[in-house]
């Protein structure tokens, strides 16, 4: 931690920010923040539980910061926010998210590093169970809510704290920050287009993987496979379903809602059940035992810690179920992401209702073909998806895509989708829609009333009639 010790979070409700000053206030240090979605009366439980972690909350006007404070916030953010032009007037040290979570993992005994274009949240979460069900106490920082902490740690269990070596966190490849990260152990779980080029994350998840002392890497993956190739390192283990992946998923058997498999690894062969459904989910399994293996856990012991896995919040969070139909609401934002939870559930009966918030602008002009290509390809002709705007929180972003733009990608490769400016009129037609054996799929990124939304469907399915 810096000298100072005292902390200010520019938009400390989000969830990375809430994850990070849970673990410095947990760790003696003095903790205050701001957050626009405070001054705007929304979520008002996640505010609660901060304030429970004695983390003091101001109004997002340049009241809160104080001399001497480190200033987190986002490199992005203008001057002319209030919170800005107070820390530069009381000349505040200031650093952002990643950079001061680089600072407290490359300090841990034993650090250890989820990234990838897809699953990291989830392999953290399942990498951070394995090494706590095992006795390993480690510290976790997520961006999703882990839902074994919650009771240990309260609704808002994002990150646990812990005093054993290991340090296990998600890394960043969208802003670049992954290269502020100096794991002992590496996880990457896949690289394909989500917020830079190809060129871009091939350079950002090789350098990644080199300072790696060992890497855990996605054998199925193509791309991955090239780069671990091109490195020419040492100290690798492949997880996968393909014959050359030193821990390997054979005999997969998929439900709804969970999964089971034997896992071949090491010469032996464990049985492994899941309380999560999907390939991909199995996938991270695998990525997450290897790691914890790695870091010292016996592959029975990880394989059966597995079982005791509950997920996360918002992947593939079945919400509830009413007048026979069920909600799911899911982080799904990439192509990549939205059709693995797409073909968990077209495996099974039942016709999908899809409703897709774009988590910005910006990602649209980057992959608005691939979201296009794939919704046409992934879903039938008698399911349904509908688009609303993207999530815009202000500022000067392009706006020139938006989500008319791609339902008519989507249309014109064939398709069927609608675009419905708001939200809350999307909702309408979700229940007026819904009939009995229907799955809802809520899918975005980046904004937390996503949640409220889900669960506000299941109480009007519930109402309706």
């Amino acid at each position: 931690m810096t000298k100072a010790n005292s902390y200010f979070f520019c938009g400390v409700g989000g969830s990375g920010m809430l994850s990070l000053a849970s673990i410095l206030a947990a760790r003696g240090a003095s903790v205050s923040g701001s957050d626009r979605a405070l001054d705007q009366g929304r979520s008002a439980d996640k505010f609660d539980w901060l304030r429970t972690k004695g983390i003091a909350l101001f109004p997002q006007d340049g009241s809160g910061l104080q001399k001497g404070q480190t200033l987190v916030a986002s490199a992005a953010i203008e001057d002319s926010v209030p919170d800005i032009a107070a820390a530069n007037r009381l000349g505040c040290e200031r650093m952002t998210r990643a950079e001061l979570l680089a600072e407290l993992f490359n300090a841990a005994e034993l650090p250890i590093a989820v990234g990838g274009t897809s699953g990291k949240s989830t392999v953290t979460g399942m990498t951070g169970w394995i090494l706590a069900d095992c006795g390993r106490d480690p510290t976790i920082m997520n961006g999703a809510v882990m839902k074994n902490f919650i009771d240990e740690d309260g609704g808002f269990a994002s990150a646990r704290i812990g005093s054993g070596a290991p340090f296990v966190s998600e890394v960043d490849e969208s802003d670049g920050s992954i290269a502020l990260f100096d794991p002992t152990i590496a996880v990457l779980t896949n690289i394909s287009l989500d917020h830079k080029s190809m060129e871009e994350l091939r350079a950002l998840f090789g350098d990644f993987a080199r300072r790696a002392t060992h890497v855990i890497w996605n054998a199925d993956d193509a791309e991955s496979e090239a780069l671990i190739e091109g490195l020419q390192i040492t100290g690798v283990t492949g997880f996968g379903f393909s014959d050359g992946a030193n821990f390997r998923a054979v005999d997969v058997v998929e439900e709804p809602f969970s999964s089971c498999f034997t896992l071949e690894a090491r010469g032996k062969g464990y049985p492994v059940t899941m309380q999560v459904p999907g390939r991909h989910n199995i996938a991270n399994a695998l990525a997450a035992i290897a790691a914890a293996e790695t870091a010292g856990v016996p592959i029975a012991d990880a394989a059966a810690a597995i079982g005791r896995y509950k997920g996360l919040r918002r992947r593939f969070d079945v919400v509830g179920q009413a007048d026979g139909v069920t909600v799911i609401d899911d982080f799904g934002h990439n192509p990549e992401k939205i059709a693995a939870t797409l073909r968990t559930l077209k495996a099974f009966e039942g016709r999908l209702l899809v409703f897709f918030q774009p988590h910005g602008y910006g990602p649209l002009r980057v992959m608005g073909d691939e979201l296009a290509a794939m919704f046409s390809e992934e879903l039938d002709a008698d399911d349904r998806l509908f688009l609303c705007d993207p999530v815009y929180f202000g500022g000067t972003t392009d706006r020139s895509v938006g989500s008319a733009d791609i339902v008519e990608r989507i249309q014109a490769a064939r398709g069927t989708a609608d675009y419905v400016a708001a939200r809350a009129d999307v909702g309408d037609r979700l229940v007026g829609l819904a009939r009995a054996g229907d799955r809802i799929l809520v899918m975005g990124a980046r904004d937390d009333t996503l949640i409220d939304f889900t669960q506000g469907l299941v109480k009007h399915l519930g109402n309706r009639g």
